[in-house]
């Protein structure tokens, strides 16, 4: 099946410094692609490249196997590519509907007469919830007064309803419970289900396995490798994302350090 969104030996550069060094990876409908690693591997630089706000310094973007090039986020929204960023961009004081339609707000009336319809945005919030598998208690209710996992699950079902195709996740599960990120990684088998492709970045394997279909895995800039999950474990994709080496040199330091105690 031909990717969605894929990246062919990407590089960007800032400078001197080189941020990605060659990374190829894509993400087919239906299917979770988790990208992983631990902090400085380059997962933002590649965020902010497939979603628009950097252009590589070589190698192609291509959307639905054909070249591309994003000037912007909004050309990357444009082409169905929507970024829930881990900071979510929710006001916590106003109400679940009217986050929900932020800058896309419906309308009734005509000219210098027309309001917020808040009816439809109410009904449409309850339908879209729903899909994500949540009765959302009240569509008038602050966001700030709802779950972690609850809020990711509004940015993700507004992401939705928008039209994304590609689905990128950042971090979502990184200020969260163990039972609240379990919610989070039903909400996106649900959006799976639905036939998105979803990006789910994080450095957690233990959130990221149960739930992928495909993992990336980088490390300082550079692609390790595309993995199906029936081709590793949990534990072969730990080493790889952590360095074995450098776990084991690790291990035996503080094993000296326990002989010298």
């Amino acid at each position: 099946m031909t990717p969605l969104v894929e990246l062919r030996d990407v590089v960007k550069t800032f400078g001197s410094v080189i941020a990605l060094g060659g990374v190829s990876m894509g993400v087919r409908s239906g299917e979770v692609m988790c990208l992983l690693g631990d902090n400085g591997a380059g997962k933002s630089t590649l965020i902010k490249t497939i979603s628009g706000v950097h252009r590589p310094s070589s190698g192609q973007i291509l959307l639905g196997g054909q070249p591309t090039v994003f000037h912007s986020p909004r050309d990357a929204q444009k082409a169905g590519i929507a970024t829930v960023h881990q900071h979510l961009s929710v006001m916590p004081l106003m109400s679940v509907s009217r986050n929900f339609f932020m800058g896309r707000e419906p309308t009734r009336g005509v000219g210098p007469f027309k309001s917020f319809d808040a009816a439809f945005a109410e009904r449409t919030v309850r339908e879209e919830m729903a899909k994500m598998g949540v009765d959302i208690r009240d569509p008038h209710q602050a966001v700030g007064t709802m779950s972690g996992g609850e809020r990711q699950c509004v940015a993700i079902a507004r992401a939705v309803y928008f039209g994304a195709k590609v689905l990128i996740l950042d971090e979502p599960t990184a200020a969260l419970g163990v039972k609240q990120a379990g919610v989070v990684l039903k909400y996106i088998a649900q959006a799976r289900a639905r036939g998105l492709g979803v990006i789910f970045i994080t450095h957690n394997v233990h959130h990221a396995y149960p739930v992928a279909d495909r993992f990336t895995i980088l490390k300082r800039g550079k692609s390790y490798g595309t993995f199906d999950k029936a081709s590793v474990s949990r534990e072969q994709v730990l080493g790889m994302m952590a360095g074995t080496d450098e776990l084991d040199a690790l291990e035996a330091e503080l094993a000296e350090f326990r002989t010298e105690g």
